[in-house]
């Protein structure tokens, strides 16, 4: 049996946990499904298939040409020259001066074996591992000495945090602050809310700041605490959308978990 708290932090009734809270966890199998969905969002990189090869190069590789078995014309052969495409700079005659192109040991050349367009980044995952991976999250998130590891539980002695229905209510900023800081996770919300600035060229590129992730709220009616929760860096999901990056700490086990109880009673 857990208890279930009120805004306010009192307690208001005991439920039964779910089956899904005794699932034994397998770290690696979490790992494996949280890979697998952020690869998706791979960025490929490849060069133009034609990059360093819009060059006009090539030299005759014929030895003897014409009816008096003189040699060929603009010919690689008797010169000197090693047998790389060339691009003619100049000419004089039958003289020609040429400096190499296209081949990849010459100057603004293609490269040997550039990254192609068609390689497949994503990887794969079976569909019932990835639930049983969701299902090992979740329950590490009931582990007090997991979600430590990443989190400032404060005064929260036991795992997981469950709410009645009417959190769904919040609407403003100062409400959420107010709530985290009832239940004990004042430390957390500090944590969360401060922000660093990125190195590097991300700040040009939208990314100028970067927080720690925090915690996710589960509930089955997230259209009031989205708004609230989003200023303060705490993520919001219903339990028919959860992923497994949303329950877990970027692929390891051990995320804070704040659940309402209609969610809690929805889980299979």
């Amino acid at each position: 049996m857990v208890d279930v708290i009120s805004v306010e932090n009192a307690k208001v009734e005991e439920i039964q946990l779910p089956e899904v809270f005794k699932q034994a966890v397998n770290p690696a199998t979490i790992k494996k499904a949280f890979l697998a969905e952020e690869s998706v969002k791979f960025q490929l990189k490849y060069t133009d298939p034609l990059a360093g090869s819009r060059k006009s190069a090539e030299l005759t590789k014929r030895r003897f040409g014409g009816k008096h078995g003189k040699r060929a014309y603009k010919t690689v052969y008797g010169r000197g020259l090693t047998r790389v495409p060339k691009k003619t700079l100049m000419h004089r005659g039958s003289t020609f001066f040429y400096v190499g192109a296209v081949a990849p040991n010459t100057v603004g050349g293609r490269e040997a074996h550039p990254p192609k367009a068609e390689k497949n980044l994503e990887k794969q995952v079976n569909k019932k591992e990835r639930k049983a991976a969701i299902r090992m999250a979740i329950a590490a998130s009931a582990d007090i000495d997991k979600v430590k590891r990443f989190h400032r539980l404060g005064s929260v002695s036991s795992l997981p945090i469950i709410v009645e229905d009417k959190l769904n209510t919040i609407s403003k900023t100062k409400d959420a602050v107010k709530f985290l800081g009832s239940i004990g996770l004042n430390d957390e919300a500090e944590r969360i809310m401060k922000r660093k600035i990125n190195s590097g060229k991300g700040k040009m590129r939208g990314r100028k700041y970067k927080r720690k992730l925090g915690p996710v709220i589960i509930t089955n009616d997230p259209s009031k605490l989205s708004a609230a929760f989003s200023n303060i860096n705490v993520a919001v999901k219903t339990p028919q959308s959860l992923s497994v990056s949303d329950v877990s700490h970027s692929g390891m086990p051990g995320r804070l978990i704040i659940w309402t109880k209609s969610a809690v009673t929805s889980l299979k």
